[in-house]
């Protein structure tokens, strides 16, 4: 029987599962990302809430993806500053109220088969505004997780479909319940985020593993 060998050049061994896997081309690629909510300021001092699935945190700071022509775009544009509400699985449905409404007013030509303007989004999605310490949007009460931001890069891409929002936390704000005793840990055996699956919502299942550099792991093997 002839057998495949290993390209002595790169080191790439043979596929050895033809067959298993096929050349597919999904309309998105949201594979499991978390979903936040992005609160801003309108030009008129009022609040804009926009739940996105497109965010990522690099130590301190966090890189968000938003549309080009979306209102928190241009929100971010004119006054950077806002509050990342991380959502948890139980929001979900009022997350999704929020998905067909636009603070922006007209809406865009591009956006009005699927879009409505909303002027009161939080009111919209049964949620509660609360107050900030350093950035001027506010937090959203029912979520565990409120990191204020002020924007440090707006980068263009896409071919101007898109930008890149990079982002500095300024201040984290966490439900007591979600908090490791004692420490300034969020426990991951409690907190949850909302995660946007293909377009469906989803929890997290229980945990299979940690990474070696877990500190909330390391605390719990500590003896009593």
């Amino acid at each position: 029987m002839k057998t495949a060998k290993t390209d002595t050049h790169t080191g790439v061994q043979p596929d050895t599962h033809a067959g298993t896997h096929r050349v597919i081309q999904p309309s998105i690629l949201y594979f499991g990302t978390p979903v936040v909510l992005l609160a801003t300021e309108n030009e008129d001092g009022t609040a804009n809430l926009a739940p996105i699935s497109s965010a990522w945190a690099l130590g301190q700071y966090l890189v968000l993806g938003l549309g080009s022509e979306s209102h928190t775009a241009r929100n971010l544009a004119a006054r950077p500053e806002l509050v990342v509400n991380v959502a948890s699985p139980e929001l979900w449905d009022r997350v999704e109220r929020l998905a067909p409404l636009t603070g922006a007013d007209p809406v865009p030509e591009s956006k009005r088969a699927v879009y409505r303007h909303e002027p009161d989004k939080f009111a919209a999605a049964g949620l509660t505004p609360v107050g900030s310490d350093l950035v001027a949007p506010p937090r959203v009460a029912e979520c565990a997780l409120q990191l204020e931001a002020r924007v440090r890069a707006l980068t263009p891409g896409g071919d101007g479909l898109f930008l890149s929002v990079e982002c500095e936390v300024l201040r984290v704000h966490a439900a007591e319940r979600v908090v490791v005793p004692g420490t300034h840990h969020v426990d991951p055996a409690i907190w949850s985020p909302l995660i946007y699956n293909f377009r469906h919502y989803h929890g997290l299942t229980p945990e299979v593993g940690h990474g070696f550099r877990s500190e909330t792991a390391r605390l719990a093997a500590r003896p009593c």
